[in-house]
């Protein structure tokens, strides 16, 4: 990228209820709203429009499904234009496929980014989306770390995420814990132990679930809690940063052997789904650490739960106790080396997934995203946890995502697999952290 700026936007925090959910735009304005693409070239008898085939690779694979149904809708709409979407993720490293396929020649035309590593390795195929109306409707700040010196915008933010200890109330409740008088990590330690003192009373199997097979759940984003303040909570900070220094080391350690300690075991073989479907959803553990991401999950196995029975926390940090980290977790690109057709049926779909009435009652209702974008303001968040997301946005009480500035493969190739081996007993707190700086400087 030309100008490295800064990624995660600290100007959400003002941003104000009626800039998240703000009004109906007019769509008749906006390509693809009246039942064609705008995707210009030769038509050939299908509905006046050229075929066009768009494959999406992306890398959340919480909203698959709903996904697929809203591109089914679109193709419905829009008959010349094919969709194949493939979404990567959980314990698959997304990039290393997403650029395995360009270097193949199997380029997708839509594929999804993740903070300023990837955006500067991808750079080079990153159309220009500034001519789009979803750039016109971002919300202040949303697009500053992807515009260019000559004011050329080269990627598109799917959402604002949040994350912390997801906890089921009925448990808590019947514990006699108030979720939300816990503060600091002794609060959140006493909660669990008295949780966990009452295990067969309560119909559960242990307090927590931690996928210890899933390097991302420990390494980007507990640690993240635990690194935010070494990068002054600036994700370009991290990115240009040589080395890192673990000065909340200890409180990260301890934070990860209380979920270790008091866990559904065995950890190490214990992944993303396992987590949500099998012990979370179905009343098997009291909390997990997890975002409001996975409320789709949650409603898929039990919908009553999902809407009812879930709220969510804070993961305690010494001085910024009651702060949520919040941030954009990835942005949509068009791939420039299409033909013009292509990427501008791809820039319409991109518009009308966001700014179409159709669009943005999935992105609300079926996603359960917070918009990043201006026209949702008469409707309503689509779940619990996205307005607990949502409430700690406007209060201002968030910490910044740093974990997106890591050097490339430093959590699925290095520090992931140091704090299993960890876990494992295969290596002491001390040596994690002394081969993680270590690898982390090998990759800068």
């Amino acid at each position: 990228m030309s100008d490295k700026k800064n990624f995660f936007y600290k100007g959400l925090l003002m941003v104000s209820a009626a800039g998240l959910l703000a009004a109906c735009g007019n769509e008749g304005d906006i390509p693809g709203t009246d039942g064609t693409a705008d995707n210009g070239g030769d038509t050939n008898g299908n509905g006046g429009r050229e075929e066009v085939n768009l494959s999406i690779m992306q890398g959340k694979v919480e909203f698959n499904s709903q996904f697929n149904d809203l591109a089914q809708m679109y193709m419905d709409e829009n008959p010349n234009v094919n969709i194949e979407i493939t979404s990567v993720g959980g314990g698959t490293d997304y990039f290393t496929q997403l650029t395995t396929r360009f270097g193949a020649g199997d380029e997708p035309a839509i594929f999804s980014v993740a903070g300023p590593n990837e955006m500067e390795q991808m750079s080079e195929y990153m159309a220009d989306l500034s001519d789009t109306d979803a750039a016109e409707a971002a919300l202040e700040g949303m697009l500053d770390s992807v515009t260019q010196d000559d004011g050329s915008v080269s990627a598109l933010p799917y959402n604002l995420e949040g994350y912390g200890y997801i906890y089921n109330k009925e448990v808590f409740d019947a514990a006699g814990i108030d979720a939300e008088a816990i503060s600091t990590y002794e609060d959140l330690e006493e909660a669990v132990q008295t949780i966990d003192s009452q295990l067969d009373d309560l119909g559960i199997r242990a307090v927590f679930a931690l996928p210890g097979a899933e390097g991302w759940v420990m390494g980007d984003h507990l640690a993240n809690v635990y690194l935010t303040t070494e990068f002054n909570e600036d994700v370009m900070e991290a990115y240009q940063a040589e080395t890192l220094t673990f000065e909340n080391g200890d409180e990260f350690q301890r934070m990860l052997d209380l979920q270790a300690e008091y866990s559904i075991t065995p950890i190490l073989s214990l992944d993303y789904s396992q987590q949500v479907e099998e012990y979370f959803s179905l009343g098997q553990v009291a909390m997990i650490q997890q975002g409001n991401w996975v409320y789709p999950t949650l409603e898929q196995m039990d919908p009553e739960f999902a809407e009812n029975g879930v709220g969510m926390i804070p993961i305690p940090l010494e001085g910024h106790e009651g702060k949520l980290p919040v941030g954009i977790p990835n942005y949509w690109a068009v791939n420039s080396n299409n033909d013009d057709a292509t990427v501008q049926a791809a820039k319409d779909f991109l518009d009308w997934m966001y700014l179409s009435d159709e669009g943005k009652e999935f992105v609300i209702n079926e996603f359960n995203f917070i918009p990043a974008y201006e026209g949702y303001e008469d409707m309503e968040i689509g779940d619990p946890l996205s307005q607990v997301v949502y409430d700690y946005s406007q209060s201002g009480d968030t910490l910044g995502w740093v974990f997106n500035g890591y050097p490339t493969g430093f959590t699925n190739n290095e520090f992931g697999p140091n704090l299993q081996a960890y876990l494992g007993g295969e290596m002491t707190w001390d040596e994690m952290i002394e081969n993680s700086i270590q690898a982390w400087e090998s990759l800068q």
